[in-house]
């Protein structure tokens, strides 16, 4: 996003700055969880449905070079072609290729978070194409020139006036902020786009192995118009994301609904098999499917694996305390909350996001609502564990705990170390607290203040205890 700080500490601070942040995304986060958390009262044995859609989404990845293969099969026997891409620059050199083959000038893109992880509005826009989203909050938030804040609300952070004020720009008249006035100005603007767009680009929600079809879900009818009226469409999938048959889809798409939005169906599920058929009365003359490893067939069989499972719903961020304060552009990656906590490491390194693991209070919220049941928390937990063994810790930090384990391995000096803690921390304390702690300690007492050590420790007291008992007797 543009002018983000660069450090996470940074993004962090400035969005506990925000106050308008801070008031809208617990404002949708309440009302995107308590319609999840409708939709599963509802459906009554939410748990079966969940491990059912767990079990697909194993399958598939155990599955996943022979499903790929059947679905490149089936794609191509629908007239469509398909390119593998192992890498981001990978895809964005094929959607470069085929703009160029057909002379394309303008784009025009439904919801993707798969192309905004290859940041494709970048290159082709370097390339002299005009570019414009098609969802209306990918569309506020390009306006704006900033990166999705959220999966499925990628502009949850801004408020119906600072919309209006965006809309007032492109139409260089003020704009009401009522939502009939600026959703009437996007169908306007959207219209003329999706009639002179030479190219169409659509992410995929799934693609469906034995039919070799490509499925969107939304709740706007742009995904649609991307996808037919244009004379190319261009689909870009993670390569996870696809099913082995229809009756899978069902489920998964069920648990995709109600875990995004509270929605026992979307509004629109668009399906496409191919480019347009003789006696079609709409559709593109040519179909691509480009399929992105980027970094995922390093996941496979690691234990990151299960991540793979996720369906992108965004549940995991609505109960998250810490997207809660901090929104999603704190996390500086291209997926936010928890998911992306344990995503943006693994396709990125820890050299710049060794910050992301420990973004989170590990209260386990969010693998309690996942609908592929993804333990997300200990997910976190594992990536810890290896940030610790690849050394990206501080010097203090290694220091601290070397001190900790030698202590709690010697009973006696460890005795010794917690009756002195009362007393060494007596400079730094204040009525029974410390409120600025040295080293380690300040990142902590920079929010909150630390108790100061007890003059009694437990120890002491429970023999003390027993003692006193024994007397009694």
């Amino acid at each position: 996003m543009s002018g983000q700080p660069i450090t996470f500490f940074g993004r962090v601070e400035k969005a506990l700055g925000d106050e308008q942040l801070r008031k809208a995304v617990p404002f949708t986060q309440d009302r995107l969880r308590a319609g999840r958390f409708q939709a599963a009262d509802e459906l009554g044995n939410i748990e079966e449905w969940r491990d059912l859609a767990a079990q697909i989404r194993a399958h598939t990845l155990e599955n996943l070079d022979s499903y790929l293969e059947q679905l490149a099969l089936n794609v191509e026997k629908n007239g469509g072609y398909v390119h593998f891409a192992s890498t981001a620059a990978d895809a964005v050199n094929h959607v470069l290729r085929i703009a160029q083959e057909k002379n394309a000038r303008s784009v025009v893109k439904s919801k993707s978070m798969v192309s905004e992880e290859i940041h494709l509005n970048k290159h082709l826009e370097a390339q002299g194409l005009r570019v414009i989203e098609s969802d209306l909050g990918e569309y506020i938030i390009q306006l704006a020139k900033e990166t999705p804040s959220h999966l499925i609300a990628p502009a949850i952070h801004k408020t119906r006036a600072q919309v209006a004020e965006l809309f007032s720009e492109v139409a260089g008249r003020a704009l009401s902020d009522e939502t009939e006035v600026l959703c009437q100005f996007a169908r306007e603007e959207l219209r003329r786009e999706f009639l002179e767009a030479d190219i169409g680009i659509s992410g995929c929600n799934f693609a469906v192995a034995e039919s070799g079809s490509i499925v969107l879900i939304s709740n706007e009818g742009n995904a649609r118009l991307t996808t037919t009226l244009p004379k190319v469409h261009i689909a870009i999938m993670g390569m996870e994301r696809l099913v082995p048959t229809w009756s899978e889809l069902d489920i998964v798409v069920s648990m995709l609904t109600r875990s995004a939005t509270g929605q026992k169906i979307s509004v629109y599920m668009t399906v496409m098999s191919g480019p347009r058929r003789r006696g079609d009365i709409d559709g593109p003359e040519e179909f691509h499917l480009i399929v992105l490893d980027n970094g995922r067939s390093d996941i496979l069989g690691t234990a990151y694996q299960e991540v793979l499972k996720c369906i992108r719903c965004g549940a995991c961020l609505n109960v998250c305390p810490v997207y809660r304060h901090i929104g999603g552009h704190a996390y500086g990656g291209v997926y936010s909350g928890p998911i992306g906590a344990v995503l943006t490491p693994l396709f990125e390194g820890y050299e710049e996001w060794k910050e992301l693991p420990y973004s989170s209070s590990l209260c386990g919220a969010c693998t309690e609502v996942c609908p592929v049941k993804i333990p997300l928390h200990d997910l976190l937990i594992e990536h810890r564990k290896d940030e610790v063994e690849q050394g990206h810790v501080s010097w203090q930090e290694k220091f601290a705990f070397k001190v900790f384990g030698y202590l709690t391995s010697h009973p006696s000096l460890y005795d010794k170390a917690v009756r002195t803690g009362h007393v060494a921390t007596g400079w730094l304390a204040k009525e029974g607290v410390i409120e600025k702690g040295p080293g380690l300690l300040a990142g902590w007492t920079s929010i909150r203040d630390l108790p100061r050590p007890a003059k009694q420790s437990f120890r002491e007291w429970w023999k003390q205890e027993k003692e006193g008992r024994g007397r009694d007797n």
